[in-house]
């Protein structure tokens, strides 16, 4: 369900697109240890973009914004070590790990400019 969001609906995506890989790798490439890892933190970008949304405060939000920024620098790793493992091929990594860098940059960009309004 698309919103007026853009983070909230990039971070979506992304996580539907970890899901997915997740769902691949454990069926088809028989790994289980490194996906869920990508799983959790995939998700949780998300999860905490949508509980920033209705932050009951300005600190609340910036914290919530900055655990989801910390969760795609997580999922940045796991994607790295799931192509440099040979779990993915370059264009498999390249398309997921392009969405992650972009929700990152999001993040980023959201947790410096509400620091600075403070």
């Amino acid at each position: 369900m698309k919103t007026d969001n853009v983070v909230v609906d990039k971070s979506k995506i992304f996580a539907i697109r970890v899901v997915k890989l997740y769902r691949y790798l454990v069926e088809r490439k028989k790994e289980g240890v490194l996906s869920k890892q990508l799983l959790r933190s995939g998700t949780s970008i998300g999860a905490n973009v949508r509980e920033a949304v209705r932050a009951q405060s300005k600190n609340d939000f910036v914290h919530k914004m900055s655990i989801a920024l910390k969760e795609s620098a997580e999922s940045e790793y796991w994607l790295e070590l799931l192509f440099e493992g040979e779990y993915l091929t370059e264009k498999q990594f390249k398309d997921i790990y392009n969405d992650c860098c972009e929700v990152s940059k999001l993040l980023m960009a959201i947790v410096k400019t509400s620091k600075a309004k403070k």
